[in-house]
């Protein structure tokens, strides 16, 4: 059974498929320099006229054919690659569909049995009101997991508003946070302001809290610490913006940095954590952060546990009208 399935295998059949059309375009012309090599000592011999035998546009055919040969070789090996993705896509796909159906029966199965309980006996109102806390935090679980697909159809049909308003980085990160304290109560959250001056860049707002959002709460969902903690450090370098979110929580595999940006995706490291998210957060961050002409880079914190996840803007002294045809 290993032995068919690994004959089977699509690398080895396109090695095979390759090899074989490559050693019969081979097989060819060495068959006509050899069959051109009797016949010019025939002429020789025989003082026979060349051009009777000797067809100049061989050459040409040979030529023609050595190309046609080599689109086929690069249309197979393109058809491959596209199959191949496609396979990694579908299992992507089926990883989420797992996922994410448990995402979404967890909270339903948990708000069933509150209610039931809450029907089925008459509490005090100390319990309800705590049974009402849970009931209201698998909403909001199940609300955040519909909003990232919805969030991210919407951005990647190009259906989102794409209005840019010039606005201070700090000041709206800071309003961010106010806004929602109720989510980062239990967390431990510094703005470092080294800078000392405004930092006004063109944004899409709504698209910009959606990005601080997805990293905030990743920070805090996998996050073993007491006391979760996130520094946000703000650094030029090389004509760019860069925005630090280094947090204390579980970190990531080096072999994960890019992975995590893909769409599905999960970590192995977020495994064991019991919040499992849906996998759609981060490729969202990474599409908002293009779109702003921007791209997001994670890696391990060096100097402690945890991870550190880097925006980085282009220099804002550069012209934005790209930004509103972003396609």
């Amino acid at each position: 059974m290993n032995k068919t399935k690994w004959l089977f295998n699509p690398i080895i059949i396109m090695v095979f498929s390759i090899t074989a059309l490559s050693t019969s375009l081979f097989l060819y012309i060495y068959w006509y320099i050899e069959a051109s090599n009797l016949l010019k000592s025939l002429v020789h011999n025989f003082n026979i006229d060349p051009d009777q035998i000797l067809e100049p546009q061989t050459w040409v055919v040979i030529l023609v054919l050595s190309l046609l040969v080599g689109i086929i070789l690069m249309g197979i090996s393109i058809i491959f690659v596209y199959n191949h993705k496609i396979l990694q896509l579908y299992r992507l796909q089926h990883n989420f569909i797992n996922n994410f159906t448990h995402e979404l029966k967890t909270p339903v199965t948990s708000l069933k049995l509150y209610l039931e309980t809450m029907k089925k006996y008459n509490l005090p109102r100390p319990d309800r009101i705590k049974y009402l806390d849970f009931m209201l935090s698998d909403v909001n679980r199940l609300s955040e997991n519909i909003n990232s697909i919805l969030n991210l159809a919407k951005i990647e049909s190009k259906s989102y508003k794409k209005e840019f308003v010039q606005t201070d980085l700090i000041k709206t990160i800071e309003r961010f946070l106010k806004s929602n304290k109720h989510l980062f109560h239990d967390c431990k959250i510094k703005i470092h302001k080294s800078l000392n001056k405004p930092l006004l860049y063109r944004i899409n707002l709504p698209l910009f809290e959606m990005l601080l959002m997805n990293i905030m709460t990743n920070a805090v969902k996998y996050n073993e610490s007491k006391i979760p903690e996130i520094n946000i450090e703000f650094q030029f370098k090389e004509k760019k913006l860069l925005i630090l979110f280094i947090d204390n929580g579980i970190g990531l595999n080096k072999d994960e940095t890019k992975k995590i940006f893909r769409k599905f995706y999960q970590s192995e490291k977020s495994a064991h954590i019991s919040a499992q998210g849906t996998g759609l957060g981060l490729s969202l961050v990474q599409t908002i952060a293009k779109i702003h002409r921007g791209k997001v880079m994670a890696k391990n914190n060096e100097n402690s546990t945890g991870s550190v996840f880097t925006l980085i803007l282009p220099d804002n002294k550069k012209k934005y009208e790209k930004i509103n045809t972003y396609n």
